[in-house]
């Protein structure tokens, strides 16, 4: 049949059919006829129709469209001047249905919301992009939008129209590269994605939303229409106190989580978000750790990344359940008295086909030089930190998670990949900054604006949030203010004192004499930086066994190493950081793919490390001395540093008050030390707070009946000091109280 076009070129109808025409808007819906009479011209293409009727709104015909294109292009023109309201009867295989034709409305984005995100300076990039049940004109449906500049055509496609993208192609907004469309009738839940036909006329793999706010379950990749704004928040007290929770003065203790194999059902399947907000939370508090961090929540598509290689940065992964679900869990552990941080990874994405690479045809999210934007290590891609747009997806990702979910901070991976043009690269396969430089100044400039959008009260999102860099070199100025040279980070991860403490561990005692400075060397730089002494899941991974298994010695000896490193590690200057299943040591390597081995609280030996972790907790938190100071110098004092002949530690802790201190004695040999003199900064009566040798924690229980008295003898350069018995391979805290 050939075409009918009274008053529109057969070229263009063909465009249409065929999915390429580049302006659907300016074709499809009501016009103005251009013939001499005037009126108004409809037109509708549907492929999935034998017949289309006109409607009012209340339901009367307007008339059958007559089909000017077999494809299913129908044109009906009416004599009237104004434009109209009018809804659409698909006839199709003798069934029929009505609906509101998505080329009747206007424009969706304000000119507002374009200009801020061509200078990507959008700070809620979230609540323009993506896909948003709303209403417009009276008529309740969905609205899309999405940044694929160089695009020749972009389409919304699911189980609504087929899967065929040449019904719902949308609206490019020039200047801000911006396609949209509204769809009326689409509710929560409808599954989507986008089809895209890029430059030069290249149908790409279908794409997930950037911005989608909720993804499929794997294996399934779509993105899923879903409301981030229902959850009604009982927080508000948490979210008032929060900041001076996060303060360098509070007691920070983090309790590292991956959600997927925390605990398992008999069958191997996930705890959902409402079970883990009645498990996990209530056990993360009883154990006295003040937040819990969870490993990356983004939506992914291969669990064996853990998280690390996310896709939906907008997403909750919905292994767990639901945005709304999310949301419930993060406001229990606020209700509960916990913070809630999450892992953020702007540092690589997968090139899966669904996802950001090569997103419109071309190397939008990435760099287009595989020198700059694509990641040995891992195989990924890496974020174009330089364009605009892209930190804008970001910058706007990291408030995203603390506006609509009020997670309290982020633990930003892999800082270090970012800083620097030649990570894990050689000669020649990097390229120089402007100066000629190693430093990824475009990855500098977006951590600072994140961390001074994040602090900052100009925008009022953050509200006391906390932000925390996992950068393992020694750059300087990580977690100090951005107007003083700094990246602006609240926190840093300590990983070198985890390095070298774990390696004096793991040597047997009789060798620990001759590597006495791992131990003593981060107190060198300890007050440098605002540090974590992370002890996460990297180090309980890939051959490197649990923590106990790192431990020498026979099986007594293991737990009393492990035990006493803990009081260590607890007494240290630093907030604390703990990886799931430490808490009670865990025998074997940690496994994504099971639940930790909760039996193993049946055992006492183990039993006791718990007790151990949850009681040096309680007494970090209610123990001013031991974290009012974590971040500055005059809250340390070696009493004995140099004992390397005898593998012994002394050293005391002090708060801002004065008189509030702590002491602490640690021995890494199995020899025990009766009548041990030690130097104390001040006389009277010091409570043993804690001992790791005790028989509740699985000791011998050598120990000092609870208390020890200062005398006037001057001793490691102290005024004051006391004969202490000090048990083998054990960690003993003596807490003064204040003046």
């Amino acid at each position: 049949m050939a075409p009918r076009t009274d008053v529109i070129a057969a070229d263009v109808i063909a465009a249409v059919a065929a999915g390429t025409h580049a302006d659907p808007f300016a074709v499809l819906g009501l016009h103005p006829h251009p013939g001499a009479k005037g009126g108004l011209v409809l037109r509708v293409f549907r492929p999935d129709a034998d017949a289309v009727t006109v409607l009012t709104p209340e339901g009367e015909e307007l008339g059958v469209m007559p089909r000017r294109h077999e494809s299913g292009f129908f044109e009906m023109r009416f004599a009237r001047q104004e434009r109209f309201a009018y809804r659409l009867r698909i006839d199709r295989g003798g069934t029929c249905r009505e609906i509101d034709d998505p080329y009747r409305f206007p424009p969706i984005l304000g000119e507002m919301d374009q200009y801020l995100l061509a200078e990507g300076r959008h700070w809620r990039a979230w609540e323009a992009l993506g896909a948003h049940p709303t209403t417009i004109e009276g008529v309740a449906g969905v609205r899309f939008a999405v940044w694929a500049p160089n695009a020749e055509r972009v389409s919304v496609v699911g189980d609504f129209n087929d899967w065929d993208g040449r019904i719902h192609p949308m609206r490019l907004r020039l200047g801000a590269g911006i396609w949209e469309i509204f769809i009326p009738g689409l509710e929560e839940g409808a599954v989507y994605k986008y089809e895209i036909i890029g430059p030069g006329g290249e149908l790409l793999p279908l794409k997930a939303d950037p911005f989608g706010f909720q993804g499929e379950m794997r294996p399934n990749t779509a993105s899923v229409v879903a409301r981030i704004d229902r959850h009604t928040w009982h927080d508000q007290e948490w979210m008032a106190t929060r900041a001076a929770r996060h303060d360098r003065s509070a007691p920070v203790s983090i309790y590292e989580v991956h959600l997927g194999s925390w605990m398992r059902w008999e069958d191997g399947g996930f705890l959902s978000y409402g079970e883990l907000a009645r498990r996990l939370v209530p056990y993360v508090r009883d154990m006295g750790f003040t937040h819990i961090e969870v490993m990356p929540v983004h939506e992914h598509p291969f669990d064996g990344s853990w998280g690390y290689q996310p896709l939906g940065l907008y997403a909750p992964t919905s292994r767990f359940g639901t945005p709304s679900d999310f949301q419930s869990f993060v406001d229990a552990c606020h209700q509960e008295g916990l913070g809630l941080l999450i892992d953020w990874v702007p540092g690589h994405f997968p090139n899966d086909a669904h996802g950001l690479y090569r997103f419109d045809g071309t190397h939008l999210f990435e760099h287009s030089d595989p020198r700059q934007g694509y990641h040995p290590d891992w195989n990924t891609a890496i974020y174009n930190f330089g364009r605009t747009e892209v930190a804008n997806f970001l910058t706007a990702n990291a408030l995203y998670w603390l506006k609509a979910y009020h997670v309290d901070g982020l633990r930003v991976d892999a800082v270090a990949s970012m800083l620097y043009l030649d990570y894990s690269r050689q000669a020649g396969q990097w390229v120089p900054n402007r100066f000629g430089g190693r430093e990824n100044l475009e990855a500098i400039d977006f951590l600072r604006r994140m961390n001074e959008l994040v602090y900052g009260s100009d925008e009022g999102q953050g509200g006391g949030a906390v932000t925390v860099a996992e950068e393992s070199t020694a750059w300087p100025g990580v977690s100090r203010p951005s107007y003083v040279g700094g990246l602006g980070f609240g926190y840093k991860w300590n990983m070198g004192w985890m390095h070298d403490t774990l390696r004096y561990m793991k040597r047997d005692p009789i060798h620990r004499r001759f590597h006495h400075d791992d131990l003593t060397f981060g107190l060198l730089y300890a007050f440098s930086e605002n540090f974590v002494l992370p002890l996460s899941h990297d180090e309980v991974v890939h051959g490197k066994g649990s923590l106990l298994a790192r431990m020498p010695g026979d099986p007594w000896q293991q737990f009393a190493n492990l035990r006493a490193y803990y009081g260590f590690m607890w007494t240290h200057p630093g907030k604390k950081l703990l990886f799931m299943g430490g808490e009670f040591a865990q025998g074997r390597e940690w496994n994504h793919d099971a639940g930790l081995d909760w039996h193993l609280l049946d055992v006492h030996w183990h039993r006791g490390v718990r007790d151990l972790v949850r009681d040096l907790n309680w007494l970090y938190r209610e123990t001013p001395a031991l974290h009012e100071l974590d971040c500055e110098s005059d809250g340390f004092r070696w009493i004995r540093g140099q004992s390397a002949d005898d593998s012994l530690l002394a050293y005391a802790r002090f708060g801002r008050q004065p008189g509030s201190a702590a002491a602490v004695v640690c021995n890494f040999t199995p020899v025990p030390r009766p009548r041990y003199r030690i130097g104390l900064p001040a006389g009277g009566t010091w409570r043993e707070a804690l001992n790791t040798d005790s028989a509740l924690y699985g000791g011998t229980n050598i120990g000092n009946g609870g208390r020890i008295e200062a005398e006037s003898v001057p001793w490691d350069g102290q005024p004051f000091s006391a004969e202490v018995e000090v048990p083998p391979l054990a960690t003993v805290i003596f807490v003064k109280p204040p003046a």
